[in-house]
Formats: structure tokens, C-alpha cells, sequence
């Protein structure tokens, strides 16, 4: 299945899933840019789970909106494990929501190291006070790298509610 049509029926289960659970739904996206909360409020009937969501491209808005630690940030930067814990914790706080989704990534076509490669990307997920994190790297170009981000993040929620 193409990218755009596997996020679209994503975005429609887990829309459904959401509404029957009457969970309320946040993200903090990085490297996606709010493609995730896009693909949710696409879905018709979408304010039923989704009040509000973040758009965190810099360390000092992932601070300021999510109460991200300059000292994890100065530590182990953006990209990381403790970075998107801490996005996903502040990101249900502050939207009052269920489950909150980050993701924090390189989706290139610079900005890869060694240790950080293009299209590694963190995820955070919160779920009711439960709270975990993986991380995938994906190949292709920065179109690319950021949909199937997306795809992972849906399907990965989906997998944690079901």
C-alpha cells in the first residue's frame, strides 16, 4: 500500500478506536512537523480525540511548551530516548490528554553522525502514566524518512490501545 493511503486508514482506525475508548489523544512531533496530528484530524470526526497538539522543531520550544530539561537536551540532544519521554510526559500534561505521542528525529538530508545517523527517529509514547520509547531508522530521502516515521508512530499506537 502506498505511504499517503497506509496513513490515511491508520489515521481512520485508530480515529474509530480512539472515539470507542473515549481516549483523548495529543502529539509533540519534531521531525515530522505535525504530520501525525495532521493525519488525525483529517479523519473526519476527529475533534471527538484530538484537542491540541505541538509542533516542537527547536530545543528551545521543546522546553518552553514541553518542560524538556535543557540539561537532557544538553546531554544527550534532540534525538534521543530521554528527550522524547520527557516530550511525550509534557505533551499529555499540558494537553490533558490520554496519550501522547513524540518524535524526535534526523530526517535529513544533513545532520547525521556516527552515532546518529540520517533517519534515526526516537519516539515517546504515553499512555495513561505508562510511558515508552523506541526508536527505528528508516532509509530514503526526508519525504520519505518522515512518512513512514508516521506510519510507525500510528500503527504503534494502535498496537499499545488495542
Amino acid at each position: 500500500m502506498e505511504l499517503h493511503q497506509e496513513i490515511k486508514t491508520l489515521a481512520a482506525q485508530l480515529g474509530a478506536i480512539l472515539t470507542d475508548k473515549r481516549l483523548w489523544i495529543t502529539t509533540a512531533e519534531s521531525c515530522t512537523g505535525g504530520g501525525v496530528s495532521y493525519a488525525l484530524t483529517d479523519t473526519p470526526g476527529s475533534s471527538a480525540y484530538i484537542d491540541r497538539a505541538f509542533v516542537t522543531y527547536s530545543n528551545q520550544a521543546k522546553h518552553e511548551l514541553l518542560g524538556v530539561c535543557l540539561d537532557t537536551l544538553a546531554q544527550y540532544g534532540a534525538v534521543s530516548e530521554q528527550t522524547v519521554e520527557q516530550m511525550a510526559r509534557g505533551a499529555a500534561s499540558a494537553a490533558k490528554a490520554d496519550i501522547a505521542l513524540a518524535i524526535s528525529g534526523i530526517a535529513g538530508p544533513d545532520g547525521g553522525s556516527v552515532d546518529k545517523p540520517v533517519g534515526l527517529v526516537w519516539f515517546g509514547l504515553h499512555i495513561n502514566n505508562k510511558h515508552w520509547a523506541f526508536k527505528q531508522v528508516f532509509t530514503g530521502d526526508r519525504a520519505q524518512v518522515r512518512l513512514q516515521a508516521i506510519v510507525f508512530s500510528l500503527k504503534t499506537i494502535i498496537e499499545q490501545i488495542k
